[in-house]
């Protein structure tokens, strides 16, 4: 396992005691030097997977975590998801080169108390990390005006959800939940062909083109929980 834990306890004089799960060794460093080169934040672990970092959490939790998405193996979203259900009171940051739609919302609908880019200036990011902390929900300034204007353009939920047959509402959240046309197959057990078929109606319902539509637009209208 390529992690490098520490031991203290969450209280540790007044510190932010931070945890990074970034799969780039790089990056991933660089934000350790950053954390433990500042007054009042410690790293509390690092980890180059979602897997390391669950492991690693256990017994050692820290203030707030730095997730990036595109993780070796369970992805970072999927992560949230455990890690919310596991710790409900702990800021996650997504930190991440990634600023589509479909990503920022479904990161959002997993519990991540917040969503940075990657190039986020590292006296800015620092400040992030305190005000989610504090219970704050700090956005990057381009990924703010995303979110803005797709809670602007979206529509009370509706019972869009009703037209979708069983196996269609269930094939749609699991395109929410990060799966590909060929991993939901295999979940379900089915083939590839009678997953895009499915598709095919799932696109027609909701009047979309992509896959990426799709997610975007079962997010906003709420249609998957």
């Amino acid at each position: 396992m390529s992690a490098t834990p520490q031991t203290d306890s969450k209280s540790d004089n007044g510190m932010i005691k931070v945890t990074i799960i970034e799969d780039m060794a790089g990056i991933r460093d660089g934000l350790r030097m950053l954390i433990d080169g500042t007054p009042g934040y410690k790293c509390a672990g690092t980890y180059r997977s979602m897997e390391d970092g669950l492991e690693g959490l256990r017994g050692n939790l820290p203030d707030v975590a730095l997730v990036d998405i595109g993780l070796p193996g369970m992805s970072g979203i999927e992560g949230i998801r455990i890690l919310t259900e596991r710790y409900p009171g702990l800021a996650i940051l997504m930190l991440t080169v990634y600023d589509d739609d479909e990503r920022i919302f479904a990161a959002i609908c997993a519990g991540a108390s917040g969503y940075l880019l990657k190039g986020t200036p590292p006296a800015r990011l620092l400040e992030n990390i305190r005000e989610a902390r504090d219970g704050g929900a700090p956005l990057s300034p381009g990924v703010a005006r995303r979110v803005l204007k797709l809670f602007k353009e979206g529509i009370p939920p509706s019972r869009m959800e009703d037209q979708l047959t069983p196996h269609e509402a269930r094939l749609l959240k699991m395109l929410v939940d990060g799966h590909n046309y060929r991993t939901a197959a295999e979940e379900l057990g089915v083939s590839l062909n009678t997953v895009n078929y499915h598709i095919k109606h799932i696109y027609e319902k909701l009047h979309v083109h992509s896959k990426s539509e799709a997610v975007s637009k079962a997010l906003r209208l709420r249609i998957v929980k």
